[in-house]
């Protein structure tokens, strides 16, 4: 083959990555268990969704690493942005082309803080993730160039869910937990926004352009905290006081991270209004119920683990809560739904498909 050929070759190969750079909107996921997507599967320990009965409903009907019966809520906002789900950043499978179409980059068990899941022992803490952020983008500029990787990166979509392991999983862990003594818990709130703040400008500062920041849910009412704090079914009410500090603080950090940037980077999701909608009132939404989760045991099925030997419902969408702390399938669907499509009651400064119509005018 003569050299002429061979450069033809190589220039058809570039343009084509060039073209399918410009014709894929990445995606970018970072956080814990809500929205991890088989990280943790490549790591030891025990935080982790790879047995059955997870996956279920999963199109291969196999658990994938994902903390759910089905698809989570990076997947679903895959399909609206009409892409491929992103790979875990651990697989091997995250190669070549792969890698543009974005990354996730979650692991469940993590928090804002580091010191948050350590009795998971070795899960990729956010400063981790980062780091993995920026060795990413190194090896996409490998693929298309420094300046077609950077591009990819400032045009991409970002998720990012943090929050609710620092305070189940750290400052309500056990009682006279070290947070708990060191703190009160809104002393606690300002310190966990202050280090979310660092976190959020550390993406901005790696390319990030558009980022949805999703707050905690309604942590006073999943299963795991009926069974464990409950009496009579209704949520504690010191964990719905502890969501109550943080989301608001959130949503100010945003907009004062959005003023100084003096562009709308971040976009805030209440995620505690969303799971509220279909706590308080499950028939409206089709559930059977909000309280008990499909697969567990003990009350609410909100004892231990969900595995092969749990307590099973047969219609996963009957039911709000999958495991004793994750939504299933259905209710991320309703999740992603006010994400796309939600007021400001919901969505903060605009819906998700306002930006991505707003973003493809530009």
């Amino acid at each position: 083959m003569g050299i002429a050929a061979v450069l033809l070759i190589a220039l058809v190969m570039v343009t084509a990555k060039v073209d399918i750079v410009e014709g894929v909107r990445a995606f970018f996921v970072f956080g814990d268990s809500l929205v991890d997507n088989g990280n943790n599967n490549f790591l030891a320990t025990t935080a982790r969704a790879d047995a059955p009965p997870y996956g279920i409903d999963f199109p291969t009907h196999t658990p994938t690493g994902r903390f759910s019966n089905g698809l989570n809520i990076p997947d679903i906002i895959s399909e609206k942005l009409g892409a491929p789900p992103t790979l875990p950043y651990l697989s091997p499978e995250l190669t070549g082309e792969r890698l543009l179409v974005g990354a996730n980059f979650a692991s469940a068990g993590i928090g804002i803080l580091n010191d948050t899941g350590l009795q998971f022992v070795n899960i990729i803490r956010i400063p981790r993730q980062l780091q993995y952020f920026e060795e990413y983008q190194e090896r996409l500029s490998s693929l298309v160039g420094a300046a077609q990787a950077r591009r990819l990166v400032n045009q991409a979509l970002v998720l990012i869910t943090l929050g609710g392991n620092d305070f189940v999983n750290n400052y309500y862990l056990v009682p006279f937990s070290a947070r708990s003594r060191q703190f009160t818990i809104p002393d606690y709130v300002t310190f966990l926004i202050s280090e979310y703040r660092k976190i959020l400008r550390r993406l901005y500062d790696l390319g990030a352009r558009r980022v949805l920041v999703t707050g905690t849910g309604p942590l006073g009412c999943v299963p795991a905290e009926l069974a464990l704090r409950s009496t009579d079914g209704n949520c504690d009410p010191e964990l719905q006081r502890a969501a109550g500090l943080f989301n608001p603080q959130l949503v100010q950090l945003i907009n004062n991270l959005n003023h100084e940037l003096r562009s709308n980077v971040f976009i805030a999701a209440n995620a505690f209004n969303m799971h509220m909608d279909f706590i308080a009132n499950p028939q409206s939404h089709g559930f059977i119920t909000s309280k008990v989760a499909c697969c567990g045991q003990g009350p609410y099925n909100g004892i231990g683990l969900c595995t092969i030997a749990s307590n099973l419902c047969t219609n996963r969408n009957e039911f709000a809560f999958w495991d004793a702390f994750h939504p299933s399938e259905k209710a991320n669907r309703i999740i992603v739904g006010q994400f796309m499509t939600g007021s400001t009651e919901y969505m903060s400064p605009m819906n998700l498909s306002s930006v991505l119509e707003l973003d493809n005018n530009m």
